[in-house]
């Protein structure tokens, strides 16, 4: 069959080795489909023997025309800031617990996949941002965040304090326990336990919401993507900048964190028909009565 994706590569979720079997059973139907497979090297650590090419995320950069991701929403997070800048497409088979971007079931996954593999999908761009740490006018560390960037303290007695500016216009000084800045898909994450708004993926915003604030008028804020986000340390303490709950870096006072649009979106692959409503409705329990 003359299908849209002739090499797909299966990652599945970190050290899960009940991941093994409905991976490999994806990876056979596919073979039988006539597609090449490759399998992440990680996760080929808990498969046993199999016939299938393994190749690191990184060799995956012109191996690879799809990315069939399995787990739940943090294992898509990961493999997306990855696999994004090489262009590479991603579906995700839920085997997680929410699966807001992990939107397949294992029990229609072959079914799903069959048809995305003919033709038959809708792809939605989804922004990532990028995180300078500037200090002294040099970056000491720079990041990719799918969902958010938070700057947090590690100390329950103290709160951080800094300035924030977009396009170099003063916004506030902010007294609070954090300060997140998150892309659409990061708004039903940590932003929204603290009273962030819920933004269609499809926006091209970035929304900066306040974690427990010194002052009660200090509200989340929604700002356009194309905007340049300025954070000024002031007061750190034992503070950090958090990406994604994946990795962090210590901040200190005079830092500046620059956030903006990363450069090239993340594609994510769905089947004909999904609806990111529906997926609320389910996941936020909206469709069930009082």
């Amino acid at each position: 069959m003359n299908f849209s994706f002739k090499t797909v590569a299966l990652i599945g979720k970190y050290k899960t080795p009940a991941i093994a079997e409905p991976l490999l059973r994806l990876a056979a139907f596919l073979a039988e489909k006539g597609v090449s497979v490759v399998v992440d090297s990680l996760t080929a650590e808990h498969l046993g023997q199999h016939p299938y090419r393994v190749l690191s995320l990184a060799q995956m950069k012109s191996e690879v025309d799809l990315a069939v991701v399995m787990g739940g929403d943090g294992t898509m997070l990961n493999i997306a800031r990855t696999l994004t800048p090489f262009g590479i497409p991603l579906v995700g088979v839920n085997h997680g617990r929410l699966g807001f971007l992990t939107d397949l079931s294992l029990e229609s996954m072959k079914r799903s996949l069959f048809a995305m593999l003919q033709g038959d999908y809708v792809t939605e761009k989804r922004m990532l941002l990028s995180v300078s740490v500037m200090r002294k006018n040099v970056e000491v560390s720079h990041a990719i965040a799918f969902n958010e960037m938070v700057v947090h303290r590690s100390n329950i007695g103290s709160m951080i304090e800094c300035e924030v500016r977009i396009d170099g216009e003063y916004l506030y000084t902010q007294r609070a326990d954090g300060l997140i800045v998150c892309t659409p898909t990061g708004s039903t994450a940590y932003a929204l336990s603290s009273g962030g708004p819920i933004v269609h993926p499809a926006l091209d915003v970035m929304t900066l919401v306040p974690v427990c604030p010194h002052t009660l008028s200090n509200r989340p804020i929604v700002v356009s993507g194309a905007s340049q986000i300025e954070i000024l340390m002031h007061r750190t303490g034992d503070v950090h900048v958090r990406f994604d709950s994946h990795t962090h870096f210590d901040l200190q006072v005079h830092d500046r964190l620059i956030v903006a649009r990363h450069d090239q979106p993340v594609h994510l692959l769905h089947p004909v028909g999904h609806s990111y409503y529906h997926t609320l409705r389910e996941k936020l329990l909206w469709n069930k009565s009082l």
